[in-house]
C-alpha cells in the first residue's frame, strides 16, 4: 500500500424534498443507478443493494463516449434513516487502492432537507476538483429526482 496523500471533498446542498426521500435515493438500486453516475455516464449495480449495516453493492460506471468502464464495491458502516448514512467504497482497479469513506448527514429543515457529504480518503491519482465535479453533478440529478412532486393518478 502506498503511503501517498489521499483527497478529501465536502459538499453541501438543500433540496426541496424530505429527508426520506433523500435517504431513498441513497439506498434504492434503480434510484442509484439513475442519478449517482456523473455526467456522461451510465451506471449499473450488479447483484441487489443490501441496505443494511453491513451491507452494500457493487456498482460500475461505464463512459458513454468511450465505452471505458469501472467498478467499485460500496459498504454500509452506518444507517441511521432519514439521518445519516456512512459507507465505505473500494475501487476494483488495483492503481486505485485503499478505501474511501463518505458520510452523508441528512437534517430536516424549513424547506426541505440539508445534506452535508464529505468523502475522504480519495486515492491520489484522482483530482480532488474531479471528485468534487462528479459529485457537483450527481447531486444535481439527484434533485431532479427526488425534489418533483407528482402526484399518482386513480
Amino acid at each position: 500500500m502506498s503511503n501517498e496523500e489521499t483527497g478529501t471533498v465536502h459538499l453541501h446542498r438543500v433540496l426541496r424534498t424530505p429527508a426520506e426521500r433523500v435517504y431513498k435515493a441513497f439506498t434504492d438500486q434503480s434510484a442509484l443507478e439513475r442519478w449517482l453516475p456523473p455526467y456522461g455516464f451510465t451506471g449499473k449495480i450488479h447483484g441487489a443493494v443490501d441496505a443494511r449495516t453491513g451491507g452494500g453493492y457493487r456498482m460500475s460506471f461505464t463512459n458513454f463516449g468511450t465505452g471505458s468502464q469501472h467498478a467499485f464495491t460500496v459498504e454500509y458502516v452506518e444507517l441511521i434513516p432519514n439521518q445519516r448514512i456512512r459507507h465505505t467504497d473500494r475501487f476494483d482497479d488495483a492503481n486505485l487502492a485503499g478505501e474511501m469513506t463518505v458520510t452523508i448527514d441528512l437534517e430536516s429543515v424549513s424547506c426541505g432537507t440539508d445534506i452535508r457529504i464529505a468523502q475522504e480518503g480519495i486515492p491520489a491519482m484522482i483530482p480532488v476538483e474531479m471528485c468534487y465535479l462528479g459529485w457537483q453533478e450527481s447531486l444535481e440529478q439527484l434533485a431532479r429526482l427526488v425534489e418533483p412532486e407528482i402526484p399518482d393518478n386513480g
